[in-house]
């Protein structure tokens, strides 16, 4: 003989154990509740078809926009070059374009980056003219051409859409042999010096300037 407990759900005992019987319930419909990819190749082909007519209407336009090679953040992804944002306004500034005029023939502007190192500025503003020397704009009306068009002959030149690769700025060195100096030299103690001549550079020259104070004053 069992008894049942309601309390939100029903379970049944034994009559004499406390194991409960559990009331499976086999009659959910949970056909209804799987969720399936049945669309799946439907949905492939419509994105296919949607990049067909989107390259279709961009016309002669590169496929993507240009963007700076950047690091990676953190010293451990450092090493890698990926592409950025987008380009300073001092890169466009050596580049000779303007800011209005990058982003109407396909150049992302990100004016809050800024450049850290003199060698890193230098690969975006040569970037930048290597796409601005391979750049073909088409007049919007070809018997009246706008300040900035290309010349009629350049408009014949054979058109890529194909974008600018990041450039090769750490090419890898072909193993060689250790030289004497090399050998020689205690990276681990150079470095430990730099640092602590950085650290107490200007505890050091305060205590020349005291020093010269002193002296100073001894001698009136």
């Amino acid at each position: 003989m069992g008894f049942a407990h309601n309390n939100g759900a029903s379970l049944t005992y034994e009559a004499n154990s406390h194991t409960v019987l559990h009331a499976n319930h086999f009659r959910k419909d949970w056909q209804r509740r799987v969720r399936t990819w049945f669309n799946q190749p439907g949905r492939k082909l419509r994105r296919r078809t949607a990049r067909k007519t989107k390259a279709a209407t961009l016309g002669v336009r590169p496929q993507s926009l240009l963007r700076p090679a950047v690091r990676a953040q953190t010293v451990r992804y450092n090493r890698k070059l990926r592409e950025g944002r987008g380009f300073t306004l001092a890169e466009l500034k050596d580049a000779g374009i303007g800011r209005k005029e990058a982003r109407g023939v396909g150049i992302v502007v990100d004016h809050r980056r800024r450049n850290l190192s003199e060698e890193g500025k230098k690969v975006n503003v040569e970037r930048l003219k290597a796409y601005k020397a391979r750049l073909i704009v088409f007049p919007r009306k070809s018997n009246k051409p706008k300040k900035g068009d290309s010349s009629a002959e350049d408009l014949k030149a054979p058109i890529t859409r194909a974008a600018i690769p990041l450039p090769v700025v750490d090419a890898a060195e072909a193993p060689r042999k250790i030289t004497a100096e090399e050998r020689e030299f205690e990276a681990y103690k150079t470095l430990r010096t730099a640092r602590a001549n950085a650290r107490y550079e200007g505890a050091r020259k305060a205590r020349a300037q005291k020093k010269e104070e002193e002296e100073a004053a001894k001698k009136k």
